[in-house]
């Protein structure tokens, strides 16, 4: 009996002995081993998609005998088109991205009783560990997911609006960072559906509001196609955009001009050549303050018309009534154009201004610095020259315009300096530049001239 007992032992050690080293059991299809599930999985690989992955291939004995790692780039491939062995084009089927399996794979869906070379045996079992990186379809269009709206949005993005934005790009595969504005400080500028940006860009831009944030995927035949740019970005790869929009404009576009209070009266209104004083607060679109003249506390004064503030302030301030205030949108060609101000106005930004108007000094007719408010003196040029020598020097025509200035008689164009223009009124009367104005000289002037000429 313990003869027996010892012989089954010894049988049965021999069994599992022989199993232990017995050829592995032939499979039938392939068998899946998922090692990590990505916690979300927004899209699965189908039949017809092109794949990016990374893997490491095995015998059952663990001997690696080929390996994407080791070459230093992903296995890029259409799924189920016959470009895999059998069994991979079964097993990258139903993969998330970021998703992970053991794969093995038998010989009749691999390489068969032929093997591979000297690399794969006949009738070899395959084990191959994968990693998906990447996923898309040629019949992919842009994915757009918005994820802030502001709560106005007066006005969206359209063809051939130019737009300043902000981005991070990254890699769809694994995050992977590759460009980024915020790093360099100042936003991305381009017109929109006029391909300065790549087609997948310039579709995800469309409709979007100032103030708005959304990321754009766009898969490698809307980006940078199968060559990539080099080392940023390999090819065939689908690229990830998060964009903040911080304002657009279209070089059509005019000042907006929106009135937010007016008073009851309003006796006057602003036009070319009128002196005004105004308060304001600048600030770009996205909120961002630029200047006000609160901070301090004095008004900011020009003539209008004079080319003394930029183009799209001068069409805001026109018609404007004392105590009317207004709501100011410039695009930047009538604002500080391309080049904006150093440290302050970012190039091609533009500009919102609310204004109030506080005083306004009519101006004079076009053309003219100064004006009688009566009668022209008949001995205008007797009454200059006040040593009778027969010339009116500088000094004595600057004091008699003065004098009419303050008598009421006549006026000087406001918000100049009164000097600089009475200098340019002698210049004027002196003919030939020697410093003098002779009765000669001024009589011409004067036949020249009309009523409210200068003399």
């Amino acid at each position: 009996m313990i003869k027996w007992v010892q012989g089954v032992l010894c049988l049965s050690v021999l069994v599992a002995f022989a199993a232990c080293n017995a050829p592995p059991v032939p499979l039938d299809d392939i068998l899946i081993e998922k090692t990590f599930e990505p916690e979300q999985c927004v899209r699965s690989v189908k039949v017809g998609d092109f794949v990016r992955y990374h893997y490491i291939g095995m015998f059952p004995d663990g001997k690696k005998f080929d390996s994407s790692y080791d070459r230093g780039s992903t296995y890029n491939v259409f799924v189920g088109k016959k470009q895999l062995i059998e069994g991979m084009d079964k097993a990258l089927v139903g993969m998330c991205i970021n998703e992970r399996r053991l794969v093995k794979i038998p010989p009749q869906l691999a390489y068969g009783k032929q093997g591979y070379g000297d690399i794969i045996p006949p009738d070899s079992i395959l084990h191959f560990d994968v990693l998906l990186l990447d996923v898309w379809n040629p019949e992919d269009g842009v994915q757009i997911n918005t994820y802030h709206t502001p709560s106005v949005c007066s006005r969206k993005v359209e063809v051939s609006d130019y737009v300043r934005y902000h981005y991070n790009g990254t890699l769809l595969l694994d995050g992977t960072f590759f460009d980024s504005s915020y790093s360099r400080n100042r936003t991305y500028d381009t017109y929109v559906g006029r391909g300065y940006v790549i087609a997948g860009m310039d579709e995800g831009l469309i409709g979007v509001c100032v103030g708005e944030r959304r990321t754009i995927t766009i898969p490698p035949h809307l980006a940078y196609g199968e060559e990539g740019t080099g080392s940023k970005i390999p090819g065939s790869a689908v690229l990830v955009f998060d964009v903040h929009i911080i304002d657009f404009h279209n070089p059509s576009d005019n000042t907006a001009v929106v009135v937010t209070f007016k008073p009851e009266e309003c006796e006057k209104q602003t036009k070319k050549g009128d002196f005004v004083k105004y308060h304001y607060n600048a600030s770009l679109m996205d909120g961002s303050s630029i200047d006000s003249t609160y901070n301090y506390g004095k008004t900011y004064n020009i003539v209008l018309g004079a080319n003394q503030v930029v183009p799209g302030m001068e069409d805001g301030l026109m018609d404007m009534c004392v105590g009317e205030k207004r709501h100011l949108v410039i695009p930047p060609h009538l604002g500080y154009g391309e080049r904006g101000v150093t440290d302050e106005v970012p190039g091609s930004a533009v500009l919102v201004f609310d204004v109030e108007l506080v005083e306004l000094e009519e101006g004079l007719p076009e053309g003219y610095m100064f004006i009688w408010n009566d009668e022209v003196s008949p001995d205008l040029f007797a009454e200059m020259d006040k040593n009778q020598d027969k010339q009116v020097e500088a000094s004595e025509f600057t004091d008699y315009i003065i004098q009419q200035v303050n008598d009421g008689k006549g006026r000087l164009a406001p918000g100049f300096d009164p000097y600089r223009i009475i200098d340019n009124m002698f210049s004027n009367q002196d003919r030939n530049g020697d410093g003098k104005i002779t009765e000669a000289e001024f009589k011409l002037k004067a036949d020249e001239a009309a009523a409210h000429d200068e003399l």
